[in-house]
C-alpha cells in the first residue's frame, strides 16, 4: 500500500483536524439554534392557549369532566365486570335491565339515606335501569350486621324489601335489623346461618378492596358507564351520567 511522506501526512491531519472542528461547530450551533427556535415556539404557542383559556373559561369544566372521565375509566379497567356482578341478587329495579348503576353504601350512612328517593325515581322513571348495591359497611359494627343480614335476604330473592324496610327503621340496631328482616319475609334462621357464612365475609372483604381500587373514601360511591360519583349527588347528576351512560341527553 503506498503511504503519503511523514509531513504530507501531518498537514493531511491538520486539515481533516481543522475540518471536524468546523463540522462539529457547525453541528453544534445548528443544534443551539433548533432548541432556541423550539422553545421560543413553544412559548409562542402557551401564550395562545393562556389567553384563549382566559377568554373562554367555560371550557375548564368540560376539559375538567373529560379528564375525570379518562382516569375513570382507567381505574374500572380490567374490574367492571366485578364491580357490576352482584353478589346473589342484591339488585334494585329491573334484574335484566341494560344500563347498570352501582352503589356502594352502607346502612348507618345518612347521606346513603338521603338518596334513596333519587335511585327510587330513577327505577320509576327508567324501566331500563337495574342498580348494583355493594354492601360497604364502614361505619359500625351494627352497619356490618346489616350488610350480613342483606346479602342472606338477596341469597333469598327479597334483597330489595329488607333495603327498604332497614332504611325506613333508622340506624343500625339489633331490633332494627329484625324489624327488617321480618318485614322483607326472611327465613331467619337460614339467612342468620347465611349472614355468618365465609361467603358473606368475602363479599364484604371484595366490597372495601374494590373501594381502595376505586378511590372511594366514603358513601355513597357510584358507577354509572365510565363515570365515578362520590357522595350524595343527586338525581339530576346520576340522571346525567346515566344518560351518557346510554350514549344520550340527560333527562332528569
Amino acid at each position: 500500500m503506498a503511504e503519503l511522506p511523514t509531513g504530507s501526512r501531518n498537514r493531511a491531519s491538520l486539515v481533516l483536524a481543522g475540518a471536524a472542528l468546523l463540522l462539529a461547530g457547525a453541528v453544534a450551533g445548528g443544534l443551539a439554534g433548533f432548541y432556541w427556535q423550539a422553545r421560543s415556539e413553544r412559548q409562542a404557542v402557551e401564550r395562545i392557549v393562556h389567553d384563549y383559556i382566559l377568554a373562554n373559561p367555560e371550557i375548564l369544566p368540560q376539559a375538567m369532566e373529560n379528564l375525570a372521565g379518562k382516569e375513570s375509566a382507567k381505574r374500572l379497567a380490567g374490574i367492571r365486570g366485578q364491580v357490576e356482578k352482584p353478589f346473589a341478587q342484591a339488585v334494585l329495579g329491573n334484574p335484566q335491565g341494560k344500563v347498570t348503576l352501582v352503589e356502594f353504601s352502607d346502612y348507618a350512612c345518612g347521606y346513603c339515606r338521603q338518596s334513596v328517593p333519587a335511585v327510587d325515581a330513577l327505577i320509576a322513571e327508567h324501566p331500563d335501569l337495574r342498580v348494583v348495591v355493594r354492601e360497604l359497611p364502614i361505619l359500625s359494627e351494627e352497619s356490618s350486621e346489616a350488610a350480613r343480614w342483606a346479602l342472606a335476604a338477596a341469597e333469598q330473592g327479597k334483597y330489595a324489601a329488607f333495603h327498604k324496610a332497614m332504611y325506613e327503621a333508622g340506624r343500625p340496631s339489633a331490633g332494627a335489623i329484625a324489624a327488617a328482616a321480618e318485614a322483607a319475609g326472611l327465613d331467619l334462621a337460614r339467612a342468620k346461618a347465611t349472614a355468618a357464612s365465609p361467603r358473606v365475609q368475602d363479599e364484604l372483604d371484595r366490597n372495601l378492596e374494590l373501594a381502595r381500587h376505586l378511590g372511594f373514601n366514603g358513601t355513597p360511591s357510584w358507577i354509572a358507564g365510565d363515570a365515578i360519583l362520590s357522595g350524595a349527588v343527586g338525581k339530576e347528576r346520576l340522571a346525567e351520567a346515566l344518560a351518557k351512560a346510554r350514549g344520550g341527553q340527560a333527562r332528569p
